[in-house]
């Protein structure tokens, strides 16, 4: 949130000379850094970008460019509020008419010494409606305790006590320049959405004996993940230093961390360190490469190799948490780059999901894993065996209402809270199919990265209909001018009478 939120200014827009101690309204279709920079440097009171109602409308070149500006906006330290308000047909006629009065402004100065132009713009602009736009409500404050929700569920293997666990992570949370736009359908709505659809088959599997594999699978769906992956360092913390008996403990088979894959026609796993051969994380990029070759050869596949830099504030991907605590693990996404814009964007919006490759990907790492916990390739199954069809395929319907209910609201970290619906719900989906699904919840640690979280990320901005400053200075002049004649014509009459009292007079004595 922003330090500054009270607001009381009158309106303007880029076309004015003069923006200082203004409200600026921009349209995000007219919007450019260079503008934006326009605002700060002069000062404005305030900057109100006005997003459109269905981001699908706008240009994907315009939609491109503001996810590149998006970082820079998030790390420049301003004392100017930023609004971000979506577009109806009252917002959209006073930023109309807000331009059309910042236009004559403009014009005005570039009419100087045109005199009698620049008095019909002067009447244009001193006659035209002007807007105060304010908002109540206190100055924002920080908030000293952030509290961490996170949600976790089992199905636990056939055998002995010490078998083998699989963990499947995924964070929930979203991240943008708006926490109260940020809805995150792709990173990372796209992620959970895989984790429930992998929960939901798996317990299918795991409720009959023959099918029941001899793996522990462990699911997590993680708070904090925009915040160097908060949630998922204080669960390992709690699970590794602090507790006697944790399925994270001994015997991690490996741990897949699902993030952004709700597009594209590629498949990167990423890793910290190459899996070494005879290991089951190595059997699993195996299979995954076979499964993507031998029956989605339109995807592209690769493992991207990226040492942790621990120099950076921020870790690249969730596994590097696992990672650290010496636990193989890996990130499997759609993206190449953890560095890529849309992670970070309140653009990340449901219209950008593509549904079937959703799906397909899902039916990926569903088949690569059953491969690998069955064991299925050494038993000789061909590499072109579908396992999950009939009554165990993917749900598209599924995954496209999970998508609607995940993509319908913000996820931003600052507005989960324990009591949050949103969360009570993931804890009701989880828990049709796993055991022992509860929630986690821990305090975050600030200093990983240094952080401050503020209130007030929600204001209401009232616009009120004024004349702007300009006519009260017209209304000035015409009164000193009304009482200015009024004073010449008064004097003038005063003399006048004078002089026909005076004309009387002689006329008497004659």
């Amino acid at each position: 949130g922003t330090r500054s939120a009270v607001l009381n200014t009158e309106a303007r827009t880029v076309e004015a000379d003069v923006l200082s101690r203004r409200c600026v309204m921009m349209r995000l279709v007219d919007f450019s850094y260079e503008q934006y920079q326009k605002a700060l440097r002069q000062s404005a009171g305030a900057v109100v970008i006005i997003l459109p109602r269905s981001i699908s409308s706008v240009p994907q070149d315009v939609v491109r460019q503001f996810m590149e500006i998006e970082p820079e906006m998030l790390a420049m330290e301003t004392i100017v509020p930023v609004y971000f308000a979506v577009e109806d047909e009252e917002l959209l006629s006073i930023y109309e008419q807000t331009r059309a009065a910042s236009a004559s402004q403009g014009s005005a100065s570039a009419a100087e010494g045109i005199l009698f132009f620049f008095f019909l713009v002067l009447l244009h602009t001193a006659t035209a409606n002007g807007f105060q736009m304010v908002t109540s409500g206190a100055q924002s404050k920080a908030i000293n305790d952030w509290l961490i929700p996170s949600v976790e569920g089992r199905l636990t293997g056939l055998g002995g006590e010490d078998l083998p666990t699989v963990v499947i992570v995924a964070h929930y949370d979203s991240f943008g320049v708006a926490p109260w736009l940020s809805h995150g359908a792709d990173s990372n709505g796209s992620g959970i959405s895989v984790l429930l659809e992998l929960a939901r088959l798996f317990s299918r599997l795991y409720t009959y004996r023959r099918t029941h594999a001899g793996y522990n699978l462990l699911f997590f769906a993680s708070g904090g993940g925009k915040f160097n992956y908060q949630g998922t360092k204080r669960w390992l913390e709690d699970n590794l230093d602090h507790t006697d008996s944790s399925l994270l403990q001994d015997n991690v088979a490996f741990v897949l961390c699902l993030d952004t894959l709700g597009r594209g026609n590629s498949l990167h796993l990423h890793v910290s360190k190459p899996p070494k051969e005879g290991t089951l994380q190595h059997a699993f990029l195996k299979e995954l490469e076979m499964v993507v070759a031998s029956q989605f050869p339109e995807v592209k596949f690769s493992m991207v190799h990226k040492k942790i830099n621990l120099a950076e504030d921020m870790l690249a991907w969730e596994h590097e948490r696992f990672a650290i605590r010496r636990l193989p693990a890996f990130t499997i996404s759609h993206l190449e780059s953890h560095r890529d814009s849309l992670r970070n964007s309140i653009m990340d919006r449901r219209a950008r999901i593509d549904t079937k490759a959703l799906t397909r990907n899902t039916r990926i790492i569903a088949e690569a894993l059953t491969r690998v916990i069955y064991n299925l390739t050494e038993k000789g199954a061909p590499a072109d065996l579908q396992i999950f069809t009939d009554q165990m395929q993917i749900q598209q319907e599924q995954l496209e209402s999970v998508m609607d209910w995940l993509s319908s609201q913000p996820r931003a970290a600052q507005l989960i809270d324990k009591d949050s619906t949103f969360l009570n719900t993931l804890e009701y989906c989880m828990g049709r199919y796993l055991k022992d699904v509860k929630q986690h919840h821990v305090k975050a640690d600030k200093r990983d990265p240094e952080f401050v979280f503020y209130d007030q990320l929600k204001q209401v901005m009232n616009a009120y209909r004024v004349k702007p400053a300009i006519f009260d200075l017209l209304l000035a002049v015409c009164i000193a001018a009304y009482l200015g004649v009024a004073y010449v014509a008064v004097q003038h009459f005063g003399l006048l009478y004078k002089m026909i009292q005076r004309l009387s007079l002689k006329t008497k004595q004659q």
